[in-house]
Parts: structure tokens; C-alpha cells; sequence
């Protein structure tokens, strides 16, 4: 990419925007420098930090002008690179457009900036019995926008959908700075459906700067079945058996000794610590759908051979339960040093099969790994202990990420589930991908962003103009 001409672009973007909303000193931009991977880390040419839309699309004008990359970035809890800056171009931070700015609970819609955290939709429709479904692990301070972003899903997406099948529309400035709108309050659009293009680019096409999400009504029951188990293939056979019975829970998530171990330090729900697996399945409705389908997942966990069994007795156990899978993350940090959250997705058949090919991997690389996952729809989340302090356990923890993904291509999934491509993925891509299909994704990003400047070098590997980012990973991990 040329030069930049970093006063310059000072100058005109001081003539866009308050004093406040501009960070250019080194040290202040350090909290910009990776999402929640840190293993990629870089710091931007500026940080700017919009307060209006207005602002936003000065900046993306200004930016086009002078030919200068522009990374999106939301909360910075993205776990795959996707908002880690450019080395010469603008951190485009839009946590500033944080207002609700309709509840409808008539059409059960509501109106939201990107930058407003996913738990505070849901906060805002309580009053009128809605909420909002899609619901990661993070969703306490993750933004809608990226959420957008990555097309996050979380533990209730098996029954509910991912971000993408709970928009309704989307208002987005291009590269130019240009306003577009996308979808409608209404079942279908005219045209092709580029709100579903968008949902999960990665800033690569566009900037969000307003979404429609739908509400769901708060279900009248909801209980949580947990079900230990003395090993985990019982588990995930067990997965198996409870969809093939015609069950779909709102959330059917798994967790192996490791993490059962992890969480429950951490939140104290009451897990079984003797289990080799433990499976937590949510099933919602009204009570007498609730109580039928208890009774038949129970059935079910019995027969998969269930070492104990647990039915939450009232909301605040229910909470618990959830409490304790939501923690997982943060609690394997206290296992260790440092952790590597991968993300691949598998057949429901394959988890079994894969968990033990997990397990197998983790002895030959001599690092831990516990998982937690979204076992319903096969979303895995390994978490790789290391410690970042030595390098070589750094490489070897790299390897195994990229074995596991490698697994979950190879058992026909994907190497991606609801965290992205970003930086991280860029290698795996060809293994999921042919060489045309990796050449029409890039016809796709040059159709919106000819000059390749939304946040270049990520989520395809064959960006022509942008080869020289692509080596980023070896010359900037690590910070």
C-alpha cells in the first residue's frame, strides 16, 4: 500500500472531529491493539472515536480520500484477530453509537446502534416481555455490531438462530462513505439478500451504523437439565440421541472434566466434579411443554448411560447452572498462564470422534486443553493452555489450534463457527476452500472495496494488493 502521510491525515481528521475523539499517541492507543486474542497485536496509524453517524461517515470519507485502510472495531472482544489494526491506517472505534433507539413491542422489533452491548437489548425489552435471542458468552459487554460482524451466535442459537436469522435490517455507510440501507420490517425484500452477505463479513464490505433486530417473547418456563456423565463419548452420543428423538432444546451445551473443573471453581454451580463430561440442556415453553420434554431428555441421558442427573428447581438455580458454562472462559485463566480459544464447527455425529482425536492431540503437543462448546450444533471451543511467556509452547499452541481445525474440515465441518477468520484462519482457508471459491470471495470484496482498504489482509488469503500484510502474523504476534 503507499505511504501514508500521517500529518496530513491528522490535520483533516482534527477537522472532523472533537480533540477527545482522536487518540495518535503511542502509548494511549496500546488498549486498541489486539481483540481478544492477543497472540496478533499492532498498533494503528490514529484511533478515531465517532460520536455520531455524521462523524463516522467523515472519517470513511476522509480516509478514502487519502487511500488509507480503515479497521472497524466494536467492544474488542472478538476472538480471531478480525479487529486488530493496521499498522498505517485508522482504528475506526464506533463504541461511542451506543443508543437503543427503539423498542417496538408490537412489531417485537428493536431499533439499536452498534455500539450497544448484546445483554442491554435484552435489558431494555424485559419491561415488555421480549428479549433479545442470540446470546454469547460475552454478550455482557460484546456490541451488536460485532456481532454483526462475526454473525455471533452463543448457547441458545440451536433453537433460536444466530445474529443473522434475528435481523430484520441494517443501515451501512460503504468505504466511500456512502449510506445504504439493507433488509425491511417486512418477511421478504426485493432483490438479492446482501443483509446476509454483510452479517459475518468481518468489516470487510461495510460499517454498520444501525440494526433491527428482532424480539422474542420471554419464554413462559425454562429449566436446565444437568447431566454428568463417566465419559465423553457417553456425552456426545448422548447430544446425538436427544435431537434424534425430535427435541430441540434452547441451549444443549457440553463440558468436559477440565472445564467442569475450571467453572465450578469459579462459579460454584454445583457441577458434578467427578464426571469426565457433563452435558447442561435448557428446554423452554409453557409448562406442560416444558415437563414433557423433561422427562424425555431424561429418559434419554438415562439410557446414554447418565451418571447423575440435576433439574434446576427454580429461576435462580437455572441461573447458576448457566453461570457456570458462561464462566468457562474466564475461569480456565485461572488454570493458567494463558489460554488459545479456537472456534471449528463439526457434525453432531463427529463430536465424540473428535473430542477424543482432541484429547489425543493435546498429549502429543504436552498442553491441556478443556472444552466447552455449543454441542447442538456442533460448535466447538477448545481452550489451549499455554504459557505466552515461552516461545516454544507459544508455536506448539498454534499447531495444535490449527490441527484441530484441520480435524474439523476433515470430519465435514468448518473452521469457523460464530468467531470468524480474521488473522487466525487466513492458513486454514484453503483447506475449507477451492481456489475458485477463495477467487469469487475476493470478486465480492473488490465489488464493494475496490482499493482493498476495509480492513485488508483479513478474512481472505489472496487479497492481490494486500500480500505484504498477509506475513503480519510472524512479524507482529506477541507484541
Amino acid at each position: 500500500m503507499n505511504s501514508i502521510d500521517r500529518g496530513q491525515l491528522l490535520a483533516d481528521l482534527r477537522a472532523i472531529l472533537p480533540d477527545h475523539c482522536l487518540i495518535d499517541d503511542r502509548e494511549s492507543q496500546r488498549p486498541f491493539e489486539c481483540d481478544g486474542l492477543p497472540l496478533y497485536r499492532e498498533l494503528p496509524l490514529l484511533v478515531a472515536l465517532p460520536e455520531t453517524v455524521d462523524e463516522v461517515q467523515s472519517v470513511l470519507r476522509c480516509c478514502h480520500r487519502l487511500a488509507v485502510p480503515v479497521v472497524a472495531r466494536g467492544s474488542g472482544t472478538g476472538l480471531c484477530a478480525g479487529a486488530m489494526p493496521h499498522p498505517e491506517g485508522v482504528l475506526l472505534g464506533l463504541s461511542k453509537l451506543n443508543r437503543i433507539l427503539d423498542i417496538d413491542p408490537d412489531a417485537r422489533t428493536a431499533r439499536v446502534q452498534p455500539g450497544v452491548s448484546n445483554l442491554a437489548i435484552s435489558g431494555a425489552a424485559a419491561a415488555h416481555g421480549l428479549y433479545y435471542g442470540p446470546d454469547p458468552s460475552s454478550q455482557i459487554a460484546c456490541s451488536i455490531g460485532g456481532n454483526v460482524a462475526e454473525n455471533a451466535g452463543g448457547v441458545h442459537c440451536l433453537k433460536y438462530g444466530l445474529t443473522v436469522h434475528n435481523l430484520l435490517s441494517m443501515e451501512l455507510l460503504t468505504v466511500e462513505g456512502d449510506r445504504t440501507s439493507l433488509g425491511g420490517t417486512g418477511l421478504d425484500s426485493p432483490g438479492y439478500d446482501l443483509m446476509a452477505l454483510l452479517t459475518g463479513s468481518e468489516g470487510l464490505l461495510g460499517v454498520v451504523t444501525e440494526v433491527t433486530v428482532k424480539l422474542l417473547p420471554t419464554p413462559e418456563v425454562a429449566r436446565v437439565i444437568m447431566a454428568g456423565f463417566d465419559s465423553v463419548r457417553a456425552a456426545g452420543d448422548a447430544v446425538g440421541a436427544v435431537i434424534a428423538a425430535g427435541i430441540i432444546p434452547a441451549g444443549l451445551e457440553m463440558m468436559d472434566a477440565l472445564a467442569i473443573e475450571a467453572a465450578d471453581e469459579f462459579a460454584n454451580a454445583g457441577y458434578p466434579r467427578d464426571a469426565q463430561a457433563l452435558l447442561l440442556c435448557e428446554l423452554d415453553g409453557t409448562e406442560q411443554e416444558v415437563e414433557h420434554h423433561i422427562a424425555a431428555v431424561q429418559s434419554v441421558f438415562t439410557q446414554c448411560g447418565a451418571s447423575s442427573m440435576r433439574v434446576s428447581a427454580d429461576e435462580a438455580e437455572r441461573q447458576l447452572l448457566w453461570k457456570g458454562r458462561k464462566s468457562a472462559f474466564p475461569a480456565v485463566g485461572r488454570m493458567s498462564p494463558d489460554y488459545y480459544c479456537m472456534d471449528g464447527t463439526i457434525p453432531r455425529s463427529q463430536v465424540s470422534h473428535v473430542l477424543e482425536e482432541i484429547a489425543r492431540l493435546s498429549q502429543h503437543y504436552q498442553l491441556r486443553c478443556a472444552n466447552v462448546f455449543h454441542a447442538g450444533d456442533g460448535n466447538l471451543h477448545p481452550l489451549i493452555m499455554f504459557d505466552a511467556g515461552k516461545p516454544e509452547e507459544i508455536a506448539r499452541a498454534e499447531r495444535f489450534g490449527a490441527d484441530i481445525l484441520e480435524l474439523s474440515v476433515a470430519v465435514g465441518g468448518c473452521i469457523t463457527g460464530e468467531h470468524g477468520v480474521g488473522l487466525e484462519k487466513l492458513a486454514q482457508m484453503p483447506s475449507q476452500f477451492g481456489e475458485a471459491e477463495l477467487h469469487q470471495f475476493e470478486e465480492i470484496k473488490t465489488a464493494f472495496d475496490p482499493a482493498l482498504t476495509l480492513n485488508p489482509g483479513k478474512g481472505i488469503p489472496i487479497l492481490k494488493r494486500c500480500q505484504e500484510y498477509r506475513a503480519l502474523p510472524a512479524r507482529h504476534r506477541h507484541g
